[in-house]
């Protein structure tokens, strides 16, 4: 850990601060913090999927601010950066915007601030997203980034660089070290392994089970007419999940329920767009229009075409009873679920 003191700073003694610790509060381009939010540490990053490595930042600002009274903020970016620098290459999102404020909400901040990546905030200098954003804006005490972070024209902002500046500009600030030793955890090789459908190890480097969330819309109605009626989702274009079979849980209202899950083009019928059609076991009602969140918890099979429907009903059945099983069995206590 790299560790700056800002000079002029005074001790601050705060008895306590009651702020919701694990609910999502979010702001979207503010000009200026709510007050209770104000003088607190400050986690600047991208943080897609909230893994190990983001969740280790996050507590290295916390564990002191909450120790002293301060607040906790997280700022990131939407879209992505590289999605602005790179539209033709569509990047495999690990976490939407909202999921990602309830993922920093969990690993311990109290609100995370957006800011729309337009060209103004890519082309800004990194001295003055240092003033005009950091101090200005935020009215931030300490600043902790990690080890790879780079903000500005040109990136030109490095570590190195903020932990210069920020005492010019009163604040202290803090570069956290990679984690996981020797190869450290990143939002790639996450993607890589659901891309191959290694959700166990995908979900170790998250330290969660890995979610999807979205819109429930009207399908071909095929899954009900075969027995197994199905809550279908359209998750981004750009997801590179692997097609085929998974045992899920899926908040429903206040409810957790399990299901199995299919996503990919139904090579049955009609090798049509990607869905995520997910069977909730026990379960009645209507969600047409309703938002859910279903995290996976483990692989099945892949994706495949049957000599007949009977037999592809023969094998949905096995599904479920599989996807029951792995439900049933002890969570892994490195990739626990992250619903409630």
């Amino acid at each position: 850990m790299t560790a700056v003191a800002a000079p002029g700073h005074l001790p601050l003694v705060v008895a306590t601060v009651s702020l919701a610790r694990l609910s999502p509060r979010l702001l979207i381009d503010p000009k200026d913090l709510p007050t209770e939010l104000r003088d607190g540490h400050v986690v600047v990053g991208n943080f897609d999927g909230v893994h190990r490595g983001h969740q280790s930042v996050v507590r290295q600002a916390a564990e002191p601010a909450h120790a002293a009274g301060r607040p906790v903020v997280a700022l990131t970016f939407e879209p992505h950066p590289r999605t602005f620098f790179q539209p033709d290459q569509p990047l495999f999102r690990l976490t939407g915007r909202d999921e990602k404020a309830r993922q920093l909400a969990r690993a311990g901040v109290d609100a995370t601030v957006v800011l729309t990546f337009d060209r103004a905030l890519a082309t800004e200098e990194a001295e003055d997203f240092v003033a005009e954003v950091l101090v200005g804006r935020l009215a931030a005490h300490t600043v902790v980034v990690g080890w790879d972070f780079h903000f500005g024209r040109g990136r030109r902002g490095s570590p190195a660089f903020l932990a210069e500046a920020g005492p010019r500009h009163g604040l202290y600030v803090e570069v956290a070290p990679p984690y996981g030793g020797g190869t450290p955890v990143s939002s790639s090789a996450i993607r890589d392994h659901l891309a191959a459908g290694e959700i166990q190890a995908a979900g170790r480097l998250l330290g969660r089970r890995w979610i999807v969330e979205g819109e429930v819309v009207h399908g071909d109605k095929r899954g009900r007419d075969l027995g197994f009626p199905t809550a279908n989702i359209r998750l981004a274009p750009e997801t590179r999940l692997k097609h085929g079979i998974y045992a899920v849980r899926a908040l429903v209202g206040d409810r957790i329920v399990d299901g199995a899950a299919s996503y990919g083009r139904r090579p049955q019928f009609d090798d049509g767009a990607p869905l995520f059609e997910t069977y909730l076991m026990d379960f009645s009602g209507q969600l047409y229009g309703e938002r859910l969140r279903i995290e996976l918890a483990s692989f099945l099979r892949p994706e495949e075409r049957f000599e007949s429907v009977d037999a592809l009903i023969s094998q949905m059945a096995r599904d479920v009873d599989a996807a029951r099983a792995v439900l049933a069995a002890p969570e892994d206590p490195l990739a626990p679920s992250a619903l409630a």
